[in-house]
């Protein structure tokens, strides 16, 4: 529940970038490993997920600016502040974009590679969200309950007051979710159903923590900034979940042809 764990010399480790850093490898370990089983190449699922990693930060850091504008036009120097403020939905938005547009210069079926690094994306959120425990951030409202968790000085969470870990409740859900993909990912599923699980599953726990959140977040009328964009991301995933055996069928037609046409050839 400190920003900085330990420092070795000049160097001061802190717990959410070190959270952060563990993530991003476990995640890529898992998706790489992933891919082999499944018959993609590692290598080029490693580099979607990589360019996707940096498309993620900067959209992330973009959104939290969208959110802040009115902070921002008071004190102007936050845009400055590249290693605080980031938001999720925005990470998740850009960075499933910029994979996809590696897989088009690489002329990688999508679908496939986005439903494969999904799983990883929830895990790493999982170990993201204990850093925001470390570091204080999205904490959750006072309560008098057991598990009620009191910060000390100096992080982003009022001190000396017991407030709901919501941080921890969202790293739980989140490494459920993972590992929940990753089971259903076993068997041959159609394309999209898993990314759309994701976005639907992942939408729904977020709207619901929201309600127990009680750092500044903005606003859009009575809900928060988080939970108006998780109705749109769970509308995206019922729409991906209802799609996906279309999305498989034209895949399927798609296989089929060439070896139609090669057969037509062979009688001729």
């Amino acid at each position: 529940m400190k920003s900085e764990l330990f420092s070795i010399g000049p160097l001061h480790i802190h717990g959410y970038g070190l959270m952060i850093g563990i993530g991003i490898i476990v995640a890529f370990a898992v998706a790489v490993k992933r891919a082999e089983k499944k018959g993609l190449n590692g290598d080029l699922v490693f580099n979607a997920g990589f360019f996707g990693l940096i498309g993620g930060i900067i959209g992330a850091k973009l959104m939290f600016y969208l959110t802040e504008i009115p902070a921002i036009l008071e004190d102007p120097s936050i845009l400055l502040d590249f290693a605080n403020g980031f938001v999720v939905y925005g990470g998740i938005i850009t960075g499933i974009l910029t994979a996809g547009i590696y897989c088009k210069v690489k002329k990688l079926e999508f679908l496939p590679v986005i439903d494969l690094v999904v799983p990883s994306i929830a895990l790493a959120q999982g170990f993201g969200r204990i850093g925001c425990f470390l570091a204080g951030c999205c904490y959750g409202r006072q309560t008098d309950a057991w598990y009620g968790v009191t910060f000390p000085e100096g992080g982003m969470a009022p001190a000396g007051v017991s407030l709901i870990p919501t941080q921890i409740i969202s790293s739980v859900g989140d490494f459920l979710l993972g590992f929940l993909l990753i089971v259903l990912a076993r068997k041959k599923r159609n394309r999209g159903l898993i990314t759309g699980l994701y976005f639907l599953l992942y939408a729904i726990g977020r709207f619901l923590i929201e309600f127990l959140r009680n750092d500044p977040r903005g606003n859009v009328g009575a809900l928060s900034t988080s939970q108006f964009i998780a109705i749109f991301m769970a509308a995206a995933g019922i729409l991906l979940i209802a799609l996906s055996a279309k999305f498989e069928r034209a895949a399927a037609k798609q296989e089929e042809e060439p070896g139609e046409e090669g057969e037509t050839s062979t009688a001729d």
